[in-house]
């Protein structure tokens, strides 16, 4: 029997899980990355350290979404680029349209992923919160939201969920 410190990684599993319900409800499937030598993509176009990819149908050729390797070709500016991304370099899955999706938590120091480099999708905990090595926590923000540093909120609640029919299953035989 296997334990869950000797099981492959869900990260893959769940990036190609979100790669497909983007497609199947017509949304455009973006991976942000933290870039490092063990990332292939156009070094022109990192910021921060960081690239955010569209990995959608219509724009890469030969996509696989492997257990180790993003792999697909793309054009940037014109010109067709091969890129090769390590799945435990993706930080995160999203779609374009709604920023729904998923984030994962960046590399742990002194496992055999290499150490987090900061990243403006993480979440910063409060001074003490976090002990030196665990793994943070990410978190998706809408850049159109972010202002001087705040989320824009200003203390309010979250929306509350329209009023409407409740979602509910249809059993079809």
């Amino acid at each position: 029997m296997m334990n869950a410190l000797e099981s492959t990684s869900t990260r893959p599993y769940l990036i190609r899980a979100l790669y497909d319900w983007c497609t199947d409800n017509g949304l455009t499937p973006y991976v942000a990355v933290l870039v490092d030598d063990s990332v292939q993509v156009p070094r022109e176009y990192v910021k921060n350290g960081e690239i955010v990819l569209n990995i959608s149908f219509d724009a890469t050729s030969s996509l696989k979404l492997g257990n180790e390797f993003i792999e697909f070709k793309a054009r940037f500016a014109g010109s067709a680029r091969e890129i090769m991304v390590p799945v435990n370099r993706v930080i995160a899955i999203y779609a374009r349209e709604n920023g729904q999706g998923m984030a994962f938590p960046v590399a742990v120091p002194g496992t055999a992923e290499e150490a987090p480099r900061p990243s403006p999708l993480s979440s910063v905990p409060a001074a003490g919160a976090q002990a030196e090595g665990e793994p943070r926590v990410v978190q998706l923000v809408n850049p159109e939201l972010v202002q001087d540093g705040k989320d824009g909120k200003d203390g309010q609640e979250p929306p509350r969920p329209p009023n409407g029919p409740r979602p509910s299953l249809k059993r079809i035989k």
